[in-house]
C-alpha cells in the first residue's frame, strides 16, 4: 500500500497546488517569475474546464504532488506540471503520477504522449526515460521526449 492517494484536482486544491508547482520551479531555477506561469493561477480554467486531466497526490489532507495531461488532439497528449514536494521525492510518487497519466491517455484513445523539460533537469529526464519516453529533440535549452501508446 502506498503512502499517498492520487485523485483528480478539485477547486479547493488550487492554492496548495499552485504553491507546490511554483516552489518546485524555484528550487530548480533559484527564482521564479510567477507571472510566467499563468496556468497555475487557475488550474480549473486552464485544465479541467478544457477537458484535460489534472491529478493531485495527497497524503492525508496534504497535497504532495501534481501532474497534468493536455489532450492536444484526438491522438496526441502532452504531460505537464509533474511536481512532487521535496520531502516526498525519490519514493516513486512522480513515476506513479506519470503512470496514471499514461493510463488516462490510453483510456482517451491517444496514440502518443510527449513532454519537454530543461536540458539540465536530469531528474526529470531520468524519470521520463524510465517511463518509456525517448528523446527526439534537444534545442534552445530544452529536451523533448515522447512515447507511443499503441
Amino acid at each position: 500500500m502506498t503512502a499517498w492517494q492520487i485523485r483528480p484536482f478539485q477547486p479547493a486544491d488550487q492554492p496548495a497546488v499552485r504553491r507546490l508547482i511554483l516552489d518546485g520551479l524555484g528550487e530548480h531555477f533559484g527564482v521564479v517569475d510567477e507571472t510566467r506561469n499563468p496556468d497555475v493561477d487557475d488550474i480549473a480554467a486552464h485544465y479541467t474546464a478544457r477537458g484535460h486531466v489534472f491529478l493531485v497526490a495527497v497524503h492525508g489532507e496534504e497535497i504532495i504532488g501534481s501532474a497534468a495531461l493536455i489532450c492536444a488532439d484526438a491522438q496526441v497528449g502532452q504531460l505537464v506540471r509533474v511536481s512532487v514536494a521535496r520531502d516526498w521525492r525519490r519514493r516513486g510518487l512522480a513515476r506513479s503520477l506519470v503512470q496514471h497519466l499514461i493510463a488516462a491517455a490510453r483510456d482517451r484513445g491517444l496514440k502518443r504522449l510527449w513532454m519537454e523539460t530543461n536540458d539540465d533537469w536530469e531528474a526529470a529526464i531520468r524519470l521520463y526515460a524510465s517511463c518509456g519516453f525517448v528523446e527526439y529533440d534537444r534545442r534552445d535549452g530544452n529536451v523533448y521526449m515522447a512515447r507511443p501508446l499503441i
